[in-house]
């Protein structure tokens, strides 16, 4: 994490996400802007959280790690969000591991010197409601997608929300990771999902190059993915 010290950018990530109008009183001077590296955590489960966070530009994926020491994707995360209203309001540490899949930036308000004054601002509470109510929203219809949708179609979705341009063609993209862990946060086996990549391979969707996969029928894998993670 850097703060970054560029009243311009910040300026432009406010008006562009209207993010003045969340509060009865100018709230811009306390704002700080942030770079999350590709890697890093904004913030890690089970850890007390300072900031509360206005997620603005990058993408980022929100995972739990369950109580066999597994991990479980709950959702990505892209245009504006919050991250730390659930803390925020019942003062409590963070429920989730929220981590930068690409360099995003975040705008912040320190909690220590403003939850009070946030927690007493009518127009900021109605914004929480409403943040809070999508949330549970989202984490509902999460939890039918890995009890209801086969692999394949989670699979596809996962790959379309982690998919990066080729570095020497980028018309061209490619999806790598640790597939031990990707199986684990798709709440499946290291060898089903070994499976249906191969079939994504027989099918034309990938094809297998080097330590990647490189993508082949975006149009296909779309189909597959639906609206998943979205």
């Amino acid at each position: 994490m850097k703060q970054i010290h560029d009243v311009s950018k910040l300026e432009k990530y406010v008006k562009k996400h209207h993010i003045d109008t969340f509060f009865s009183t100018d709230m811009t001077n306390k704002m700080e802007l942030f770079l999350f590296k590709k890697h890093d955590y904004i913030c890690k489960e089970n850890e007390d959280i300072s900031y509360l966070y206005f997620f603005v530009e990058g993408k980022v994926k929100a995972y739990n790690t369950l109580s066999n020491g597994k991990a479980l994707l709950l959702r990505f995360y892209e245009g504006l969000q919050v991250v730390g209203d659930v803390e925020l309001v019942q003062a409590r540490k963070t429920s989730a591991n929220v981590q930068a899949i690409e360099d995003s930036y975040c705008i912040g308000i320190p909690l220590e010197k403003l939850r009070d004054q946030l927690l007493n601002d009518a127009t900021f509470l109605r914004f929480i409601c409403s943040s809070l109510a999508e949330k549970f929203s989202r984490l509902s219809k999460n939890s039918s997608i890995n009890l209801l949708y086969p692999l394949e179609n989670r699979l596809a979705g996962y790959i379309l929300a982690t998919l990066e341009k080729g570095q020497e063609d980028e018309k061209k993209f490619i999806f790598y990771g640790n597939l031990t862990a990707i199986s684990e946060l798709l709440g499946t086996s290291y060898r089903h999902l070994m499976r249906v990549l191969h079939t994504f391979v027989e099918r034309g969707i990938i094809r297998k190059r080097n330590r990647h996969f490189e993508i082949m029928n975006m149009q296909l894998l779309e189909e597959l993915a639906e609206d998943i993670y979205k």
